[in-house]
């Protein structure tokens, strides 16, 4: 995890771009249309910190994420002529739904480009909410390719763009979060966690949050895969990424917006980075303690509380879980990502004699009592003396592993350990 320190940063944009006037109005146009989520105290997580961690639970609005805020706030914004001639967006899902949700709300055609590893449960959800309103058009590898896709389909079309992030009513939107959570708590925020994908959540929760409350410190969470916002602050312009880790869907950009950026140039106090293994775990922390289904982006804030637990102690802390679109398909994988992070899983390539007993020998001599073989795959070759293993372990404990590869050296196993070696772990795994 990676944290960086905001105040450093030379802040030549003056925060005024989305003022709390504007939020307020958002919030008046939107208390009929979306639900009001619960903000709750989660008593598991606060003894985990020794603080007081209150959930914002936007995975319980309409749409299961905070992304219908914005998107109706845009659309309903839209004059007669506007609406007449449709809307088109760009989304890895969340802002789809939304955008769906507002164009069978208000009577308008909608295309909807979404890349093409868009989990299949979000591509559902589009066209359920959208109805005959809206299509779908399945179009490149990340959210960057629909979104050039998108783009050029709009303009041929004269067609009214409605942008993920980089818009003042999208952010004015999604700023309504946090009046909810200000009107709610009782007591002062001292600390408020909330997910970076393209910047449009923060900037809106940190318009209003420094508006209102000042002395909240603003944490911004991005995947250590998609370090969008991060990269662009601390280079003073948007910088685009050459490559993301698309694994938390919901947040990776490779490009965030030039008026989201500003404004959290302004409003962020600080930006955490967040291994993918480690979301992957929260998710599992999430689901199994507290039966709330988070997807990878809805639980980057929470993710982010292991690297504040000094930080945070004594204090009342407010994280949004901004998302709940989470694939039953992926579980699988999720849980694969987060016993690697934990160092609980290793795959080897290990060189087995080709010789009968030489799999007796490694499962009594080398396997620990509570080790547990996951994987073994095993072609005998002729006129060889050895050959190569792959071999998946998976430990009780972190501490094991070491024991464990001490062992095969001693046993005569020649062994590479491939969970940091990205190129042949993504070739053989």
């Amino acid at each position: 995890m990676t944290k960086t320190n905001i105040t450093e940063l030379d802040r030549e944009v003056t925060f005024s771009k989305v003022s709390v006037e504007e939020i307020m109005v958002a919030n008046q146009a939107l208390k009929d249309v979306v639900i009001k989520t619960p903000l709750q105290k989660n008593e598991l997580l606060s003894a985990r910190y020794g603080c007081n961690v209150y959930l914002k639970r936007e995975d319980l609005q309409v749409v299961r994420s905070f992304k219908l805020r914005g998107a109706y706030n845009f659309v309903r914004s839209l004059s007669a002529s506007e609406r007449a001639k449709g809307v088109v967006c760009a989304s890895a899902g969340n802002h789809a739904q939304g955008v769906a949700y507002s164009c069978f709300a208000l009577g308008i055609e909608g295309k909807i480009f979404m890349p093409l590893t868009t989990p299949r449960q979000k591509v559902s959800q589009v066209k359920r909410f959208g109805g005959d309103k809206v299509s779908v058009v399945l179009t490149g590898d990340t959210f960057d390719d629909s979104f050039t896709a998108a783009m050029e389909y709009c303009t041929a079309e004269e067609k009214i763009f409605v942008h993920p992030f980089n818009d003042s009513r999208i952010i004015a939107g999604q700023g309504t979060v946090a009046v909810e959570i200000l009107n709610d708590m009782q007591e002062s925020v001292d600390y408020l966690f909330c997910a970076i994908g393209g910047g449009g959540l923060a900037s809106g929760v940190g318009s209003y949050l420094k508006g209102i409350s000042p002395s909240t410190k603003l944490i911004g969470v991005e995947p250590a895969g998609a370090a969008g916002m991060k990269t662009s602050l601390a280079n003073g312009q948007v910088t685009r990424l050459d490559t993301v880790d698309t694994f938390v869907d919901g947040a990776a950009v490779k490009q965030v917006g030039d008026l989201s950026m500003a404004i959290c140039s302004d409003v962020l106090d600080d930006i955490a980075l967040v291994p993918e293994g480690k979301v992957c775990t929260t998710i599992l922390q999430l689901y199994n303690e507290n039966a709330i289904v988070a997807e990878p982006a809805g639980a980057l804030s929470v993710a982010a509380l292991d690297f504040y637990k000094d930080d945070i102690k004594g204090k009342n802390v407010v994280c949004v879980i901004s998302g709940g679109n989470n694939d039953i398909e992926r579980m699988q994988e999720i849980k694969e990502k987060s016993l690697i992070y934990e160092g609980l899983k290793h795959y080897f390539i290990v060189t087995f004699p080709q010789r009968a007993g030489a799999l007796r020998k490694f499962m009594e001599q080398v396997l620990g009592e509570t080790d547990d073989i996951t994987h073994f795959e095993y072609t005998k070759r002729t006129n060889r003396e050895e050959g190569p293993v792959l071999v998946g372990i998976e430990l009780k404990c972190r501490e094991d592993y070491e024991p464990l590869v001490k062992r095969m050296a001693e046993n005569g196993f020649p062994y590479k350990d491939i969970n940091n070696d990205s190129l042949l772990f993504n070739l053989l795994i």
